[in-house]
């Protein structure tokens, strides 16, 4: 029996591209979406592999699957992947989403409730097209952590939880400017290899997978900072990554350098700019206001000739 098309739209967040997935997908039930996610992962990992690697994606490509929601007051749910797996949570990903939803006249301006495989969250629509997420309680776990990094020496960055675990790095390494990007990804590459064999880890042993390189803005007019983020792919985050952001923030507030009112702007290895606030938490803990823009720019009928070696795409090598 021949395989139904996917119907994709696709966007991208200052730089940064998603492509959701509204329908043709698998049924994964109606549990929770982090049960969904799981079987999405376990069962359905065609899916992720058809989407965003080659010969329909690539390498930075981020999809969003399309669900009903399972927590009340929800207008929808969603499990974003990459080329290599399951993400837990995406805020790049979720202006792109509001957006395409606001673009398939599913919702106006307002605040919306999304359901995630992390927990809800909650994104403003504004009427200038902007987009506002509230996040997932985020962070700092440790500051200052050292790892050993052949042909580095002793790095040190601090451990966030900001919706994916983060390894953020200030001074050190390559310069974060766009032209070091080759430099930049062995770095970061390295880190990460090494936090790995060194069992540094999130909480519950769960894998640092997010690197984040901080350096001067371009121009301090626009921005606090400038970073680089190697995503789980090995891929670089074009946009200034809406979960490295949170990490971020989390430490800045960690350390008494952002307080609830202020703006810390944050841009992107391309320039483009993320605004974050933070709301505090009796536990210690934040909730990151990440805002930004998205543009869609496509939509595609993704047919799966059962003769085509590569219909479900081929294999990310990482």
């Amino acid at each position: 029996m021949s395989q139904a098309p996917l119907h994709v739209i696709d966007s991208h967040t200052e730089g940064e591209p998603t492509r959701v997935v509204i329908s043709g997908g698998p049924d994964l039930g109606d549990g929770p979406l982090a049960k969904r996610a799981r079987i999405l992962r376990e069962k359905h990992d065609w899916l992720r592999s058809a989407v965003c690697n080659e010969p329909r994606g690539h390498e930075a490509m981020v999809g969003a699957l399309l669900c009903e929601p399972h927590e009340p007051d929800c207008c929808c749910g969603v499990i974003f992947f990459n080329n290599v797996s399951t993400l837990n949570m995406c805020i790049h990903g979720t202006i792109g989403l509001v957006v395409t939803l606001a673009h398939m006249g599913k919702i106006g301006a307002g605040v919306h409730r999304i359901d995630t495989p992390v927990g809800v969250i909650s994104a403003e629509l504004r009427a200038d097209g902007s987009v506002e997420v509230a996040n997932v309680p985020s962070y700092r776990k440790a500051a200052a952590v050292p790892v050993d990094v052949p042909g580095w020496g002793i790095v040190r960055g601090d451990i966030a939880w900001g919706g994916n675990w983060f390894f953020l790095i200030d001074g050190q390494g390559p310069a974060v400017d766009f032209k070091n990007l080759e430099a930049l990804t062995a770095f970061t590459w390295a880190v990460r290899q090494e936090l790995g064999k060194q069992g540094i880890t999130g909480d519950g042993g769960m894998e640092i997978d997010h690197i984040e390189v901080f350096g001067p803005p371009h121009d301090p007019a626009l921005a606090d900072s400038r970073n680089f983020v190697l995503c789980p792919g090995k891929a670089y985050d074009r946009s200034p990554c809406g979960t490295g952001t949170s990490a971020k923030l989390a430490c800045l507030h960690a350390a008494g350098k952002l307080k609830p009112g202020e703006t810390w702007r944050q841009a992107s290895i391309l320039d483009t700019v993320f605004q974050g606030t933070v709301e505090e938490l009796p536990d210690g803990k934040i909730i990151p206001r990440v805002s930004g823009r998205a543009w869609v720019n496509g939509e595609s009928i993704y047919h799966f000739n059962p003769a085509d070696p590569f219909r479900h795409g081929i294999p990310s090598p990482i």
